[in-house]
């Protein structure tokens, strides 16, 4: 994703992205298959076992072998839900994989990562993922629309995170992406925000404080994840804390690559690394 520091504040809905981990964006738990009673029909448990193949496809970043295992469960069972934002998830991975400039190749990604976000949740709306993965969705297919169609999907991307947290509290995912979110809109000008309530009616409320909190709440939660500490980094350059920028950002340097996307965000981590430490000088 690109983090070009010339995009309006608020037209950064790019931050409403994923990055990876293997306690939020890859959960051991809510495994349909895995959570039957003891008697389990072979059908059911060779489902389970390809689930347990495409997590281990993802995981190890062959996004390929992932998507047909997936897909392969859906065939079967088209309707389940843990299948289903699992696909979400990973066609965000898909997408954000490929170059920022490449927006036309990364728009099937999208549109399909949305349409198994809800999927998921009209089959099963109490699973945080679902609503995690369908604000991700949202927040990158939004991008590459343009500045309106982000305004006019805030408020639903503030739904579903409020709904995911609502349902798991430690969604280190969730709290990321709203943690961005927040940032987002403190750092919006006036001019931007008379247009956005020009669309919404109502603009959701943001601060850096808000921001800072869930940032730092998702890294206690999972401090594997580059994205966490991306944006913990952002938000301090924003408030002038340079020092601390330079810190949390160097930390980030040093956690494994979870997505094919972390690649490029530690790109941009070194490059702010360099611009922020000659403000310190």
């Amino acid at each position: 994703m690109s983090c070009k520091t010339t995009t309006p504040a608020f037209f950064l809905l790019t931050a409403v992205l994923l990055c990876g981990n293997y306690s939020g964006i890859f959960p051991a738990g809510n495994l349909s298959y895995a959570a039957k009673p003891q008697k389990t029909s072979s059908r059911q448990q060779n489902l389970s076992d390809t689930l347990q193949k495409a997590d281990l496809a993802f995981y190890t970043m062959n996004y390929e072998a992932a998507d047909s295992l997936y897909s392969s469960i859906l065939e079967e069972d088209p309707e389940n839900a843990d299948t289903n934002w699992r696909l979400a998830r990973l066609y965000v991975g898909m997408g954000e994989a490929l170059s920022p400039e490449n927006t036309q190749e990364r728009q099937p990604y999208y549109e399909k990562a949305v349409q198994h976000a809800e999927a998921s949740i009209k089959s099963n709306e109490n699973i945080a993922e679902g609503h995690t993965w369908l604000a991700a969705s949202l927040g990158v297919l939004a991008d590459n629309a343009g500045p309106r169609e982000k305004i006019k999907r805030a408020n639903i991307i503030k739904s579903e995170l409020d709904r995911a947290l609502e349902l798991n509290p430690n969604d280190d995912v969730a709290l990321s992406i709203l943690g961005s979110f927040n940032r987002e809109i403190a750092e919006m000008g006036w001019l931007e925000k008379v247009f956005a309530k020009t669309f919404l009616g109502s603009l959701p409320e943001g601060s850096h404080e808000e921001a800072e909190k869930m940032l730092k709440k998702a890294i206690a939660l999972n401090p594997r994840v580059i994205r966490h500490y991306h944006e913990l980094g952002k938000l301090y350059r924003d408030v002038k804390r340079y020092p601390e920028a330079v810190q949390v950002l160097q930390e980030a340097l040093n956690k494994p690559v979870l997505m094919k996307s972390d690649e490029r965000r530690l790109q941009n981590i070194r490059i702010l690394i360099k611009k922020l430490s000659k403000k310190i000088d």
